[in-house]
């Protein structure tokens, strides 16, 4: 019955987003036509645009229109940008590759960072080094990632004449050196928007733990301190760390937008993105259902690594 409740919980959530995202798109002034042709638009004949809208599937009422592409959607075909002439699934699979690179280089050096400085801040709360370790999540959160990407590049490429992004991106699979560089100034840039919420998570979860009968009764027994840290606080402060990152990697997944725009990467938000400026539906639609898919997907994962974490969680 829990499974169930959680697979309706998931679709009535992905019909929601679907609905949402197709009204929203339609909203916004102009459409395909407009956005291909310009003021070229202006000299067609009226049969010209009835043509040109029956081309682009947009002559059928919003009902139609919305059951088709869902119709074409689920049966896997997520149809096919005009201004490319490619596949949407195609040019999907490569982009989303490059967004779930970053977003998994970012969230991993987040992590490593965040429970890092949380452990340094919640050793001795109220001292120096927990007013720094407060500090630079206080900084973190306030630094806006264009802000910091923006003066990586300035730095990097006019002081120190080195900037890979500047060159064509390369996949893993032809050049991995290349490709590790160009993907190593972004990862950062999110890694520490990622660090910030993950310190202040970790040092209340640790704060928490620590004051626990079982914590005292570890140290009365004459174990480790360090042990202690490690196997008995941070192993039970877990359940809020591993929330506040699965939340944190599915946003890296949808907000790398700007990150991927200052650094050049063919990411999935660089593709949303230019597809919305070209008003083409179908590239915008299913490309936003297929992050609201990993979404959720992420948020099932999590929910399975609770049970892993905590064995008593049902």
């Amino acid at each position: 019955m829990g499974f169930l409740k959680r697979l309706a919980s998931v679709l009535t959530t992905l019909f929601g987003i679907s609905v949402f995202v197709f009204v929203v798109l339609r909203v916004i002034p102009g459409d395909t036509i407009t956005s291909s042709l310009g003021i070229e638009t202006g000299v067609l004949t009226p049969e010209q645009i009835d043509t040109l809208r029956a081309y682009y599937g947009i002559d059928k009422p919003l009902v139609g229109q919305y059951l088709s592409w869902m119709a074409s959607f689920l049966s896997g075909d997520l149809g096919f940008s005009y201004s490319t002439g490619a596949p949407v699934w195609d040019l999907t699979k490569s982009a989303l590759l490059v967004t779930m690179q970053l977003a998994l280089f970012g969230t991993i050096l987040g992590v490593l960072i965040g429970i890092s400085i949380g452990m340094f801040s919640a050793r001795k709360p109220g001292s120096a080094r927990d007013f720094l370790g407060q500090f630079f999540g206080l900084l973190a959160l306030a630094i806006p990632g264009f802000v910091l990407s923006t003066t990586i590049v300035t730095v990097m490429a006019n002081k120190f004449q080195y900037f890979p992004n500047g060159y064509e991106y390369m996949t893993p699979f032809e050049d991995l050196s290349m490709n590790l560089q160009q993907m190593l100034f972004p990862s950062l840039v999110l890694g520490i928007a990622v660090a910030a919420p993950i310190m202040r998570t970790t040092r209340s979860a640790l704060l928490e733990t620590v004051d626990k009968d079982f914590v005292r009764t570890a140290y009365g027994k004459g174990v480790k301190p360090r042990i202690v840290r490690l196997r008995h606080v941070l192993r039970n402060s877990l359940i809020p760390i591993v929330t506040m990152t699965g939340i944190q990697f599915g946003y890296l997944l949808g907000g790398a937008v700007i990150v991927e725009k200052i650094f050049a990467l063919p990411g999935m938000g660089r593709q949303i993105l230019d597809a919305i400026n070209k008003r083409e539906y179908a590239t915008v639609q299913s490309s936003i259902m297929v992050f609201a898919i990993l979404f959720v997907t992420i948020n099932l994962i999590t929910d399975w690594v609770y049970r892993k974490v905590d064995p008593r969680i049902k």
